[in-house]
């Protein structure tokens, strides 16, 4: 008892080192407080229930029960019994936490918050490791396959981490998997005294144990090899975890978005990973009482790096809630106007953000789950998502003209707007050359942005196309400026790069166009309307929204009176929001457009980049993979159909052979005669068939009996009254007692006749799910294959002694051992 405790003890602690890993997710340590609690009350009612001398599965049960008891204790629901046992309300608490932790898993990035839901599935799955880990380790003696449920924590951080996996969480959980099995190896020893070697002397207390030493080196050199051959070797580097710390990519190989190492998902680069650009799909329908509405915009991206604009976490309050009213900070020349809008999200869709017109002012038909951050102006939801949702709210559109942007004033240089969102990742010469030429003699921050926001335009070279050309200044920035070539994500952020670089806050969005398909006040926006934009924020304005984009390659561009379109032959009739739609052979409307034949969907905010490669279709994999898997799954049917027919082979034929004998002279005597040899060999085959049939029947075989004893007990015990099943089992046990012993064995019966009249009463009196066992999987297949496996492995075992037994012959501490004996 003793020694299931200790080892009790080891696999717990074993188990919380294997969740090393898992510190490369989460922000913080408290996943691990929390696992350690969790941990230790099911390690204290395994060893309780051992106490009390419990069967194994009451073992199981009691830390199933010391886990639910540790859940409710650290994720209450307030209304539990005396704060620790759970009631209804506690496992519908649970289920709630299980479906919030689906959605953060969408909606976070590592390092992940410490959010209940997160927290929770994170402590459940290191509590059911611990679980089964001392149930493999003491209950079944089998600490070997341990290893595996422990493995399946360190696949977590595999599978999500953006970034290459670190090593030496990976180093911690293997330490633990290794004294787990130095453990039980040591109280195995134990249990026998004193040991000894092969060659009969004492094992000296320097000395170690062969068989350990063995296994303790193998063991260093595994986890070396495992930790430092990809590290080593450059060819896995770009596998399967590059990819996954790489994300989507830009153009250049380089992830894009805000699914660096820390922080929220990036949405805009996983929509275009999930969308098959050679498709269109309808993603969101919305109905408007605005006659000409401005862009539908779900997120923005406001942290600029050297790999492009990344989106920050937004937070905010309940969006089901009354919202900040533009109204309050509107200054003269600034034209408002409340409208109405419902949204259709389709289930082709699903983000954890909202598509809404800029600046909402109430919501319908959203939970408390959907927060409103009032500085990005999107709604989110860390526990749900957008598919197959429909709302309404309340908006209002701000329209400004020219003379009222011109009118406001710089923003201080300690604004914290200004502060923030005019950062640059460092100096770029070139792009602070061409601002300075830009806004050179412009004296108000419109002028200066409006100077760099006609700067894009086909006077100056710029065109619209789909795929960018790579450059040899070696920045992205500086590469589209100078080929002047990109669709709108380059447009977007370039131009607020250099608004940026006149020290004027500035931001990209990301929504949809209004598009092409539009039936009166409802728009159908597909995957083909994704779009971004820029967004500067003027001083007692707020976000003014740019979009530089070529109108010729966006369906549904919108231009402004503080906006123009500057390839437009004729300036823009000035208004709230004309909807500039392009016609004619250059117009891009859909995917029959030229310019839209493979429209582009917005895949981060990189500044070069070509589009990401077209999709194959999944449902040839799944197939091949389901083929693959019932194949595998009818090898053992197969296995069992080609011993039947091989032992179902020719009976044994007559041999005519001529002899002199008496009679009449010259007449010779025909003696008609069997081969014996193959007469045993169908007698051997239709016993062993006979035997495995009664393997898969789950009839029990002792291969000590003879033959006959074991016709007999199978007459007595489990054909009963058969009289046709009852003869053939005695016909097959004569035949097979006479094939061993007889001098002549048993000829002219029918042998497979009886293997079948048998098998047929074997069936008949089987249930339903043993006949289908032993149709689908053999149980005489399965168990033949484990006795193939054991004799091998002990084969394998042997000569492994042998041959270090050999090489122990010239071990230099032996050597030396025998010389200092002599």
């Amino acid at each position: 008892m003793n020694a299931s405790r200790n080892i009790g003890l080891v696999a717990a602690a074993a188990t919380l080192l294997a969740a090393a890993p898992l510190s490369a997710i989460f922000q913080s340590w408290t996943w691990l407080f929390e696992s350690i609690v969790a941990v230790a009350v099911v390690a204290g009612a395994a060893a309780l229930t051992r106490l009390v001398r419990a069967p194994l599965w009451g073992q199981v049960l009691g830390m199933l029960a010391g886990l639910l008891l540790a859940l409710t204790w650290l994720f209450p629901s307030n209304q539990e019994l005396l704060a620790i046992l759970p009631t209804p309300s506690t496992f519908a608490h649970f289920g709630a936490l299980l479906n919030g932790s689906m959605q953060d898993m969408r909606s976070y990035g590592v390092e992940v918050p410490d959010t209940d839901p997160l927290l929770f599935i994170a402590v459940l799955g290191i509590g059911a490791v611990a679980v089964l880990v001392d149930f493999l380790a003491v209950g079944l003696r089998r600490p070997a396959l341990a290893g595996l449920p422990m493995l399946a924590i360190y696949s977590v951080p595999v599978a999500v981490y953006v970034d290459s996996v670190p090593a030496t969480p990976f180093v911690v959980g293997a330490a633990g998997y290794l004294w787990l099995l130095v453990t039980d190896n040591v109280d195995r020893v134990r249990r026998f005294g004193r040991r000894f070697t092969g060659d009969g002397r004492d094992v000296d207390v320097w000395e170690a144990s062969p068989l350990a030493s063995a296994g303790r080196r193998l063991a260093v050199v595994g986890v070396v090899l495992a930790v430092a051959l990809p590290l080593a070797v450059p060819g896995m580097r770009g596998g399967l975890l590059d990819s996954l710390s790489r994300g989507p990519g830009n153009g250049t190989g380089n992830g894009s978005g805000s699914g660096g190492t820390s922080g929220r998902i990036d949405l805009f680069a996983s929509l275009a990973g999930q969308l098959n650009q050679s498709q269109v799909a309808d993603l969101v329908k919305v109905t408007t009482s605005e006659p000409d509405p401005f862009y539908l915009r779900y997120a923005v991206a406001d942290e600029l790096r050297p790999t492009g604009f990344q989106a920050r976490n937004p937070s905010g309050q309940p969006a089901n809630r009354d919202l900040p009213d533009p109204a309050e900070r509107a200054r003269p020349g600034v034209q408002q106007t409340t409208y109405r809008a419902t949204v259709e999200v389709t289930k082709s869709l699903s983000m954890s953000l909202m598509p809404v017109y800029a600046e909402p002012v109430n919501t319908d038909d959203l939970s408390g789950n959907w927060l409103y951050d009032s500085n990005q102006q999107v709604i989110f939801s860390n526990r749900e998502n957008s598919r197959g949702r429909k709302y309404s709210f309340d908006y209002v559109r701000s329209t400004y003209t020219p003379a009222t942007l011109r009118s406001t004033q710089p923003l201080p240089t300690e604004h914290p707007v200004r502060r923030q969102m005019t950062a640059t990742p460092g100096s770029v010469p070139e792009v602070e050359e061409l601002v300075k030429g830009l806004t050179q003699d412009k004296r108000t921050d419109y002028d200066r942005v409006l100077a760099i926001y006609r700067h894009f335009s086909a006077d100056n070279g710029f065109r619209y196309r789909l795929s960018t050309e790579s450059g040899s200044s070696g920045q992205d920035i500086v590469n589209f400026l100078t080929n002047k070539v990109g669709y709108c994500q380059q447009y977007a952020a370039a131009m607020a790069w250099l608004v940026r670089s006149a020290g004027i806050p500035a931001r990209v969005a990301f929504g949809f166009t209004n598009g092409s398909k539009r039936d009166g006040n409802t728009f159908t926006l597909t995957n083909l309307n994704l779009h971004a934009w820029t967004e500067v924020f003027f001083n007692g304005v707020g976000w003014v929204p740019f979009d530089a984009t070529p109108t010729y390659g966006v369906p549904g561009s919108t231009r402004s009176a503080w906006a123009p379109d500057t390839d437009a032959p004729e300036p823009s009739t000035p208004g709230s929001g004309v909807a500039d739609t392009p016609t004619g052979p250059e117009a891009s409307a859909g995917p029959a457009g030229p310019d839209n034949a493979d429209r582009d969907v917005d895949d981060g905010l990189s500044l070069d980049g070509t589009r990401p490669a077209e999709q194959p279709p999944v449902w040839p994999w799944w197939t091949a993979g389901l083929l693959a898997l019932l194949a595998l799954l009818a090898i053992p049917a197969l296995r069992r159909m080609a011993l039947r027919r091989r032992r179902g082979g020719q009976p044994a034929s007559a041999a005519v052979t001529a002899a002199a004998g008496g009679g009449e002279p010259g007449a010779r005597v025909v003696v008609v005669g069997v081969d014996a040899d193959r007469a045993r060999a169908d007698a051997h085959a239709a016993w062993a068939e006979l035997l495995d049939t009664m393997v898969d029947f789950r009839v029990p075989v002792d291969l000590t009996e003879t033959p006959r004893a074991t016709a007999d007990r199978l007459v007595r015990d489990t054909l009963g009254d058969d009289t046709a099943a009852t003869g053939s089992a005695l016909l097959l046990g004569q035949a097979e007692e006479r094939a061993r012993y007889a001098r002549d064995p048993l000829t002219g019966e029918r042998l497979l006749p009886a293997l079948r009249a048998v098998r047929g009463a074997l069936a008949a009196r089987a249930d339903r799910r043993t006949r289908l066992v032993a149709a689908v999987l053999p149980p005489s297949v399965l168990l033949r294959w484990r006795t193939t496996m054991a004799d091998t492995s002990g084969r394998m075992v042997a000569l492994t002694g042998r041959a270090r037994y050999r090489l122990l012959r010239w071990n230099p501490r032996r050597l030396l051992a025998d010389r200092g004996a002599r």
